[in-house]
């Protein structure tokens, strides 16, 4: 028997054709470039960690409130939709919020297009969504896909706002760790440590890990359980790293104390408000 086009391609069954176009993941005649089946197989894979976690909500209680914050284009937004959101009959609802109100409202016409009536597109900072109307004043769940530098900041600082049960995060881009250890190297070459980050290179990648540590510790201390692992494989994508954090109300102390710690180790003491904790 012949494959249809979306086997052929290993879209899921019940995924919105229209939608894949819309999103430029297929073409007009449902053919798909090479890129276009990395950035669906990375979305699938991360769909494959969000779906137990909106099961395990739907089991406490209906009506999910997500929200994807640096949303962009929007495609783990609709993708969240199209196979699990639509399917509900409740009052369960996704948010996408981005700066950028040309792809806020490119993503508004296209979900008005497609029927996806409990899913809506804000123009906000994160400023801004922490206190907006528009918005709901607890969350269940927040996701950041590739979201670029600072962004990802943002998104955790919104999350512990809304005391969001989950939070699903892919940091991306990461300069303003690296950005700070540049300017003072001088200052801690003293430190045999130092040596991790003495050399153009190892700065942004001891830079790039280092503000993800950093990441996991801040969200320890607010009581998250925290778990890291890839996404995808490294030939698909060197922006790898994928965050997962549930709101357990465990005792954060030690991570703050360990957080405060390495930032005042590395000279990172401008960054201690970014990166605040409780305790």
């Amino acid at each position: 028997m012949t494959a249809t086009p979306a086997e052929k391609h290993g879209i899921r069954p019940g995924q919105s054709i229209e939608l894949l176009k819309a999103l430029h993941i297929l073409t007009r005649d449902g053919k798909m470039n090479q890129d276009s089946r990395r950035k669906l197989k990375q979305v699938y894979h991360l769909y494959q960690f969000i779906e137990p976690l909106l099961e395990k909500i739907r089991q406490e209680h209906a009506d999910i409130q997500l929200v994807d914050h640096g949303a962009g284009k929007s495609y783990l937004g609709f993708i969240l939709y199209d196979l699990f959101f639509k399917t509900q009959s409740d009052r369960s609802y996704i948010y996408g919020i981005e700066t950028r109100p040309e792809l806020v409202e490119k993503s508004q016409a296209l979900a008005q297009k497609l029927g996806f009536t409990r899913m809506s597109f804000l123009n906000l900072s994160v400023a801004e969504s922490i206190v907006s109307s528009e918005l709901p004043p607890q969350v269940d769940i927040v996701t950041a896909l590739h979201a670029c530098n600072t962004a990802t900041d943002d998104a955790i600082r919104f999350a512990l706002h809304k005391q969001a049960q989950f939070m699903v995060l892919v940091p991306c881009c990461q300069a303003e760790v690296a950005a700070l250890l540049r300017q003072t190297k001088q200052a801690s070459m003293q430190l045999p440590l130092a040596e991790l980050w003495r050399r153009p290179l190892h700065t942004r990648e001891f830079g790039s890990q280092l503000t993800n540590v950093l990441r996991c510790l801040q969200l320890e201390a607010h009581g998250y359980q925290v778990s890291v692992t890839e996404l995808v494989g490294w030939e698909h994508s060197l922006k790898n790293e994928l965050i997962i954090a549930e709101r357990k109300n465990l005792p954060g102390q030690h991570a703050a104390r360990r957080l405060h710690e390495i930032i005042d180790s590395v000279g990172l003491a401008p960054l201690r408000e970014r990166f605040y904790t409780p305790v």
